[in-house]
């Protein structure tokens, strides 16, 4: 089939890439003519492992292309894409549909014959019907279906959820629309991968939905956490005794310094103020917002804390900075809330990051940016764990000792164990452990 992919962000370039490895012809379309020619020299925006050798794949196989113009693509696609941006609106929290609703326009003067038009980008409920009416109003001879088909991608697992995913949804009434659906994703069929056809409202929805429920899970634990350390109690051992429960599972019950990137953070806020506007209370979500929001600061009030209340002048390393391994995504860290909350009390910060440290310079000031993990512990007063990278996870203790001015660590991630270290010979504190 022949895809036309508006946008080539993180969900677009993932998908349309993906679409291209399953045998279709794809065409992922932006106006940004410096990220399309850096695309066609295979330079790849974002860090997404294992994204850039099937980029390379796909156009050498001439089943991927990329370009600034949408006319031809637009006419030839059996299905548009929509995966552009949908940012939080300054002032109201609200969804900025801006460029769902330009692409859609866009789309409207291009097509020629029955057209799939699909909502990539994660949009509030009632959005789909807006784009038909635009397109409707547009080009109101064109033979087109408005369908929702919302992405459930993992930064740094992404081509593996697009390629197995737990469930494809689509959301629309038309019969004609879900057979070219059907045939965009038959490869998953091997899989027996379930596909889900509602309602477009509803397929709207259920992504909010689930992102606001993966954020309590996170939450909830990271408030247990929070007790285990008053009680006496262990929060791994909390989450796996509850996760072992089919009805709850263990995913997402790792304690922490709170969530962030581009979903959760942006979703929550936004499925709250689409149930405000409903007039349809959504306090669990609420709460969630506000307790998240106040830990990625309470995880700076730890480090002090650990150090005696007093940081002013101390040197704090942090190891990680990108919200979560194998990303580069930097949107919402826990990090920019911990650097600044430090940095207010005195602090110096040292840090590293494998992919992260580019995009973290643009929202940090003040920071020394280091060349690795013993780079940045040089001369540190404490060594602060913010992100679980695998490298993160066996450092040469000995050498971290001989490093720093004191052999002191906060591991928010839980990544070793608290005996373990203290044979070592540092003074280590956690989240949700007092064993």
């Amino acid at each position: 089939m022949r895809v036309a992919m508006i946008g080539t962000g993180y969900v677009g370039l993932v998908s349309g890439t993906c679409f291209a490895d399953f045998g279709h012809v794809v065409t992922c379309i932006d106006k940004d003519v410096s990220k399309i020619d850096a695309l066609n020299a295979g330079q790849i925006p974002i860090y997404e492992p294992g994204l850039r050798e099937l980029v390379a794949k796909n156009v050498a196989e001439e089943r991927l292309f990329f370009t600034t113009d949408p006319s031809d693509a637009i006419r030839e696609a059996d299905a548009v894409f929509i995966a552009v941006g949908t940012p939080t609106r300054r002032g109201d929290g609200h969804a900025d549909l801006s460029y769902v609703y330009a692409a859609a326009e866009e789309i409207a003067g291009l097509l020629n014959g029955f057209t799939v038009i699909v909502t990539k980008s994660t949009v509030p409920v009632g959005t789909g019907d807006e784009v038909e009416a635009i397109i409707a109003k547009t080009n109101p001879d064109a033979e087109f279906a408005v369908v929702s088909n919302p992405e459930f991608l993992r930064e740094g697992a992404a081509i593996n959820d697009f390629k197995r995913p737990d469930r494809v949804v689509v959301g629309t009434d038309s019969d004609r629309a879900v057979e070219v659906m059907q045939e965009l994703y038959r490869p998953l069929y091997l899989n027996e991968t379930p596909i889900i056809v509602t309602r477009r409202r509803t397929s709207e929805l259920i992504k909010y939905a689930a992102n606001a429920f993966l954020a309590v899970k996170i939450t909830f634990i990271n408030e247990i956490a929070d007790l285990c350390e008053k009680v006496g109690a262990n929060v791994q051992e909390v989450s796996r005794g509850i996760g072992l429960d089919n009805r709850i599972g263990g995913k997402f019950l790792h304690a922490g310094p709170g969530y962030g990137g581009s979903c959760f953070p942006k979703d929550t806020l936004a499925l709250s103020k689409i149930a405000a506007d409903a007039q349809s209370s959504l306090k669990i979500v609420d709460s969630v917002i506000e307790v998240n929001a106040a830990r990625k600061k309470k995880m700076a009030d730890k480090v002090i804390d650990f150090l005696g209340g007093d940081v002013n002048g101390k040197t704090v390393a942090l190891l990680g900075l990108a919200f979560k391994p194998n990303t580069d995504d930097m949107r919402e860290a826990p990090s920019i809330d911990i650097v600044e909350k430090l940095q207010s009390a005195g602090a110096k910060i040292r840090a590293y990051d494998p992919a992260g440290m580019e995009e973290a310079e643009k929202l940090m000031s003040g920071v020394m940016f280091c060349d690795g993990p013993y780079h940045a512990i040089e001369n540190a007063d404490v060594v602060v764990i913010v992100t679980e990278w695998d490298q993160f996870r066996a450092l040469d203790l000995d050498r971290v000792k001989s490093l720093v001015n004191a052999p002191k660590v906060v591991d928010l991630r839980n990544i070793y164990k608290p005996d373990y270290m203290a044979a070592k010979g540092f003074d280590y504190t956690s989240v949700g452990r007092s064993y």
